[in-house]
């Protein structure tokens, strides 16, 4: 089922970009991890790399054994594969589910008060919330693991800082507008920090190197302060 809202578009010289509309959501992450795991099988003796994001996907070939021609081909071909069928199932069981466990409390949570008296909820309830809802995936950027995960209940949407922090520190769980996500290193961010993660997000030496990829479903799960340190978390 190739969509009017599905163009590809040239990126390089070696690169073709899908596009699959204008707003993320779980229709367009179930798209488009579909069409990688389609184009991983056709084009698995030429393909360089896949690089998914929240409404595209860059698809990078070896010019010495294929062109823009053969590769637009077998797009469009997976595209056509899309079947409204094929995405309502995609929507409920493609992709991995994940597990994350999280230590809520406005000790590893600095903004996490601050975020509920703005929803007009207890810190009890934002917790709640949070860890109901089973995220998807929709892209892995700004830092390798960092996972965009969405979206969030409006209940506890919240807009980004004012003022970012100069340190965000690894494993801290945080929540933008309709998306939520875990810093996989200490690094500056604007994010609401709601508690904190001991899973690492990002690990060169392990394979996989990230527990998550674009299209898998992450729940939270709540711990408690010893657990937390138990599993490896630092405070």
């Amino acid at each position: 089922m190739s969509s009017p809202q599905q163009t590809i578009s040239v990126a390089g010289e070696n690169s073709l970009i899908v596009y699959f509309g204008d707003k993320p959501g779980a229709a367009i992450a179930s798209q488009v991890a579909q069409t990688a795991q389609q184009l991983r099988e056709s084009l698995s003796q030429v393909l360089i790399d896949l690089i998914p994001s929240y409404a595209s996907l860059l698809v990078i070939y070896n010019p010495l054994q294929t062109d823009h021609n053969a590769v637009r081909k077998s797009i469009r071909q997976a595209l056509s594969h899309l079947t409204d069928d094929a995405i309502s199932e995609s929507n409920k069981a493609q992709g991995s589910l994940v597990s994350l466990p999280v230590y809520y409390s406005t000790e590893s949570g600095p903004d996490l008060q601050a975020l509920a008296d703005g929803a007009g909820l207890t810190t009890e309830q934002v917790i709640a919330i949070h860890q109901q809802t089973e995220y998807r995936v929709y892209a892995i950027g700004f830092a390798p693991g960092f996972a965009y995960l969405g979206e969030v209940d409006p209940r506890i949407a919240a807009p980004r800082l004012a003022t970012p922090r100069q340190k965000v520190p690894r494993g801290a769980v945080a929540i933008a507008d309709r998306q939520t996500a875990v810093y996989p290193a200490q690094s500056p961010g604007g994010w609401n920090l709601i508690g904190l993660c001991p899973q690492r997000m990002f690990d060169p030496n392990a394979n996989p190197t990230m527990p998550v990829q674009v299209g898998d479903r992450v729940r939270f799960e709540g711990i408690d302060k010893q657990t937390f340190l138990d599993l490896g978390g630092e405070l």
